[in-house]
């Protein structure tokens, strides 16, 4: 079982886009995926088509594990049959996480615990559709992660976002991941102006080869597939469909 975290402190730079194709690629290829949203905003949970079935989501689950309760998981993971993939939802209520979280102990590993769960083993890939915040549950994030994928709009203040991430991942590395690694930077809202070519530049003189040689064009079809709650890789016509298809290539192959 490998787990990515798909993350960056900055928001708006297509972390679920990226969290749900990349799901749905790798599904495609045959692969068990499950996706857990971790953002209190719930756009993934959007994206998947939940709606509000009265179980608990990944909010209730984190509360249950620092309480120390017992939790049947099982139930509480739902299938999107479309797209072939597993998924754990979030709402409003997992921004009162930090709160709960704050004199825990062990804080940092609550999801690292709740993902040793006997539920979880028959997946080949479970992907983490992180918030835009360099808080506790980000670091829950990495610290049960093999790796990151780091979105970065090619746009100003791109680098900046990025390198206040960099300091955390650092740091979750040196004192609770020793294992975690960069999956791939990913270039992506990339418009073909004289901005974007110097972002990626830019990228390419200071991550090397942790940036993905592909990247994400900024098109209109990722708004309509938001909007229609179907991924962009199961669209052949779609051009962004390929693009992420190149990427889960990159994972997969691995």
């Amino acid at each position: 079982m490998k787990i990515m975290s798909i993350a960056n402190q900055k928001g708006g730079v297509g972390k679920t886009t990226t969290a749900f194709n990349v799901g749905a690629g790798l599904a495609r290829q045959g692969k068990k995926v499950l996706l857990i949203d971790f953002d209190p905003q719930g756009n993934l949970s959007q994206y998947l088509g939940f709606e509000d079935d009265n179980l608990p989501t990944i909010n209730e689950i984190m509360l249950e594990t620092v309480s120390n309760r017992k939790i049947e998981i099982e139930p509480l993971i739902r299938t999107n049959r479309n797209e072939n993939v597993d998924y754990i939802p979030s709402n409003i209520s997992l921004s009162a996480a930090e709160f709960f979280l704050t004199n825990s102990m062990c804080r940092e590993s609550i999801l690292k615990k709740i993902l040793q769960n006997p539920a979880f083993l028959d997946y080949d890939y479970i992907i983490i559709d992180c918030l835009p915040s360099l808080g506790i549950l980000q670091i829950n994030a990495l610290t049960a992660s093999n790796s990151v994928i780091i979105p970065v709009q090619t746009q100003k203040f791109a680098l900046d976002g990025l390198s206040y991430f960099w300091s955390v991942f650092e740091m979750v590395k040196e004192n609770l991941n020793p294992n975690l690694k960069i999956e791939g930077i990913l270039a992506t809202m990339f418009d073909n102006t004289n901005m974007s070519k110097a972002v990626i530049q830019s990228l390419q003189e200071e991550y090397g080869d942790k940036v993905y040689r592909v990247k994400i064009d900024k098109l209109s079809e990722a708004t309509y597939s938001t909007h229609e709650q179907k991924s962009l890789v199961n669209d052949k016509k779609s051009r962004l469909g390929e693009q992420y298809n190149e990427i889960v290539r990159l994972i997969a192959d691995e």
